[in-house]
């Protein structure tokens, strides 16, 4: 028999205690609609969203590449408008760039949220209930399909994360230069961290957004959708004009790197933009009627108070309207395709911010 002295028992104790206290806090598989991922593996699947009244229901493509050590669960969502494309063909290109072995934390994929919108080839609406899914969140079990997509995409993806970047381009119709909104309406710590990944994704355009609600129950945007359920988000727009471009889809990519080594989730990537331009007040300018649609302006234009955005015609030539600047700042985006349907958008103005909000870390 082998007797041990109280002091080393005692240590060994200690390390006994050690050891079994270790696989607690280490990684565990990870599970989606379904499919489970181990630790240091990427496995894809689909989540299924049921038929309802009038609609066969549809999937939504994701992937999830699951780290070989515990940390942040980063949800980076795709095709919530189904013609904005550079961010789908972005995702497409960071799946093969993760490497589990060597990530810490999860990152969750969401190719195509709005797949019905992305095979129909709509602008802003879903095709069987005319709704923008970016508008109905956080969803409803019973409710028509963008309904219910906003409804899986918040329990399936958003519950589970604990960061969430929401990634969009111009619209099939938009014509848009580079930005990203910082959402200022929620808790201090969740828009002290959602200023961090603004500033980490690296578009030096952001516009301080004050207007979103902060109910949870009529949360409306998917970003701000996670905000209110105290998880940092960001909405981020690259490209637009239904378009493919690399400039746009090579942005998107930087953009999610310096967010993984931000999170620390990776080493390598890009530093956080160091100058950014603040964007206060802002504006979406809308159509007073339905008709032809003439942009004067290009996105990126600093324009006065009083210069002509857009002219809008019936649809034999006669005037409309002319829509005007409210105020004197910068075309973020305008309507560069023909048709509009009043109160739709036809541009987004903002000036540079007076001052940026002071939220106190604690």
């Amino acid at each position: 028999m082998l007797h041990v002295a109280r002091p080393m028992l005692g240590l060994l104790t200690l390390a006994l205690a050690f050891a079994v206290a270790v696989p607690a806090s280490a990684q565990t598989p990870f599970t989606l609609g379904g499919v489970s991922a181990a630790p240091g593996t990427a496995v894809s699947g689909t989540l299924n969203v049921p038929a309802g009244p009038g609609d066969q229901g549809t999937t939504i493509p994701f992937s999830i590449i699951h780290g070989s050590k515990p940390g942040p669960v980063l949800a980076l969502v795709a095709g919530t408008h189904g013609v904005e494309y550079p961010p789908i063909l972005a995702l497409q290109r960071v799946r093969q760039t993760l490497d589990p072995r060597t990530l810490t934390g999860t990152v969750v994929l969401v190719h195509v949220a709005n797949m019905p919108s992305f095979l129909k080839r709509t602008v802003y609406y879903g095709p069987t209930d005319d709704k923008n899914l970016n508008r109905v969140f956080p969803g409803k079990r019973d409710g028509t399909l963008s309904d219910r997509i906003a409804d899986v995409l918040t329990r399936e993806v958003i519950d589970r994360a604990t960061h969430v970047v929401d990634i969009h381009c111009g619209d099939g119709n938009e014509w848009l230069r580079p930005y990203s909104y910082w959402v200022v309406t929620s808790a201090p710590a969740v828009v002290n961290a959602s200023k961090d990944l603004a500033l980490a994704f690296g578009l030096d355009h952001i516009v301080i957004d004050t207007e979103r609600p902060n109910d949870p129950k009529a949360s409306l945007y998917l970003a701000n959708t996670a905000m209110t359920r105290g998880k940092p988000a960001l909405t981020v727009e690259s490209g637009g004009w239904a378009r493919t471009d690399e400039e746009s889809i090579a942005r998107i990519e930087r953009g999610v790197a310096g967010v993984l080594k931000h999170l620390k989730m990776r080493n390598d990537g890009p530093d956080p933009v160091t100058h950014p331009i603040w964007l206060g007040r802002n504006e979406v300018l809308r159509a007073a009627f339905t008709g032809l649609l003439y942009p004067m302006v290009e996105p990126g234009q600093t324009v006065a108070q009083g210069t002509l955005i857009a002219r809008l015609t019936d649809f034999h030539g006669a005037l409309l309207e002319e829509i005007r600047a409210p105020f004197a700042g910068e075309v973020l985006y305008v309507v560069a395709t023909p048709p509009v349907s009043k109160g739709e958008p036809i541009g987004f103005i903002a000036e540079r911010a007076t001052a940026i909000p002071e939220i106190k870390r604690p």
